[in-house]
This record gives structure tokens, C-alpha cells and sequence, in this order.
């Protein structure tokens, strides 16, 4: 049986997407995506998603403090992340990161939440997912303060240059593309999206936002990384059987799941 695709990341919790899970997911498997993987924001959304994916064998899970909620980052936070990672199907901690476009949260709280969920991604040896804006410097240099003590990870709708994919990949850390690779400014991505090694490329919606062409403008959701991976394919000038084959490997080696056949 050939790979069929994985939503490296999404966020079915999300509010918009109240009393639709079911038929989103349906859409998915109709679309040839097999499985999703949701991520956490805060609290409530991590208390969202471990109802959804108990109630769903082939949707997964991290559970974290976004940067943008950072300033909610609390000393039992990572107590009640460690209980989620206990659970079956919650497979990392995210998404984590810093984020100094929007701001939403002082930058020092920041630094301190994304610090310290480092560490604990670390200490649990789960993966992280990294949610960097505008950030890439000092990004790059807690990530270099923990170096031998860095989890596995991936840039999740990755925006950056080759430059810093560069730097990322020489981390060890994967990359992830999402909608935004199809637009049609989006050069430099486009050129980073050629640039990742193949075992280190994975595709994601990031949905409800960022749908990809040509349904730019709606409610994204699961099925649509479809879409990102014929314009991945495309861009590396491979078949998309290839593609789907490559990215499947590299979730399920990210995030220890099991092949699809064991989950179906």
C-alpha cells in the first residue's frame, strides 16, 4: 500500500472548528491524508486536543505554550504538559518558539517559556515544534545556550531563507512548508523549499489559516496539504508519490508514530 499524506501540523481545537471535526476529517481521508497532527497553544486548546485525539485513533498531538501566550506560562504548566505526554497519541511538546512580530506577549516571557519547554522537551526526549516570527536571532542562539541538550524538532511553517534553513538543518531540525510555499511572492521560500534535504522536509496546512492556492481565502483544514504537496513536488521536480513517501518517513521518524497499516 502506497504512503498516503500526513498534516504535520493543524489545530482542530481551534474554534472555528467547533462541532466540524468529524466532517473535516472525513474530508481529510477522502483527500488521501491519513493522519494530522494538532498543536497546542495554551492550556484550553491542550485540554481541546487531548479530547480530539482520544477520540480518533489516527489524529495525534503536542501539547505547549505558544509565544504568543507566554505571559500565561505558569510554574505547574509543564506538570500538567508532562500528564498529557503520558497519554496515548500525545507525541511532543509545542508549539513553542518566539514570536516578536505580533508581540502578544512580553518579549522576556518569551524567552523564559520558550526556555524552559526546551528543556523539558528535552528531559521528556519528546520532540518540540517551533514556532519562530521575526526571531530568528535570538531563536538561534537559546537554541546554541542548549546545544547538547536540544530535542529533536521541526520549523513549523517555516517563512525563512535558505541562509537560516541552513543553520536549522545543521541543528539537526526539520523543516516544515506549509500554504505559504504556493503563493505566488513567495520566492525565497520557494528556493528553501527546493534546498531542504529530503529527510528532513515535512508538509502541514497550519489550519484554519494560511490555505494554500487554489483555495487561497477559505477556512484552510487538513485535506487541503494536499495542495502544499503537489506545489512541494513540483518545486523539487519529483512525483508526488515520491514526495507523499518522503514526508510520510519523516513524520513518523520525528515523532516515533507507526506505520500507517498498524494505525488504519
Amino acid at each position: 500500500m502506497s504512503a498516503s499524506l500526513i498534516d504535520s501540523h493543524c489545530h482542530l481545537e481551534d474554534e472555528r472548528f467547533a462541532g466540524e471535526v468529524e466532517a473535516v476529517l472525513a474530508r481529510m481521508k477522502e483527500a488521501g491524508v491519513g493522519r494530522c497532527i494538532l498543536a497546542g497553544s495554551d492550556i484550553a486548546t491542550c485540554e481541546r486536543i487531548e479530547a480530539i485525539v482520544a477520540a480518533h485513533p489516527n489524529v495525534y498531538g503536542v501539547v505547549g505554550v505558544h509565544p504568543h501566550e507566554a505571559a500565561t506560562f505558569a510554574p505547574d504548566t509543564l506538570a500538567r504538559l508532562a500528564q498529557w505526554l503520558s497519554q496515548p497519541r500525545i507525541v511532543g511538546v509545542g508549539e513553542i518558539g518566539l514570536d516578536y512580530y505580533y508581540d502578544h506577549s512580553p518579549r522576556d516571557a518569551q524567552r523564559a517559556a520558550f526556555a524552559a519547554q526546551l528543556d523539558f522537551a528535552y528531559e521528556q526526549r519528546v520532540p518540540a515544534v517551533f514556532h519562530v516570527r521575526d526571531a530568528h536571532g535570538d531563536v538561534t542562539d537559546l537554541f546554541r545556550a542548549h546545544r547538547g541538550r536540544l530535542p529533536a524538532g521541526v520549523l513549523h511553517c517555516y517563512t525563512g531563507s535558505v541562509e537560516s534553513a541552513r543553520e536549522y538543518l545543521s541543528m539537526g531540525f526539520y523543516i516544515s512548508f506549509s500554504g505559504s510555499v504556493t503563493f505566488r511572492n513567495a520566492r525565497h521560500l520557494q528556493e528553501a523549499a527546493r534546498y531542504v534535504p529530503a529527510d528532513r522536509l515535512l508538509v502541514e496546512t497550519d489550519s484554519p489559516y494560511l490555505a494554500p492556492v487554489p483555495v487561497r481565502g477559505r477556512r484552510n483544514e487538513p485535506a487541503y496539504v494536499r495542495h502544499v504537496a503537489e506545489m512541494v513536488a513540483t518545486l523539487r521536480d519529483v512525483p508526488l508519490e515520491t514526495l507523499i513517501a518522503q514526508t510520510t518517513a519523516n513524520v513518523e521518524r520525528l515523532y516515533g508514530l507507526p506505520p500507517e497499516t498498524e494505525t488504519a
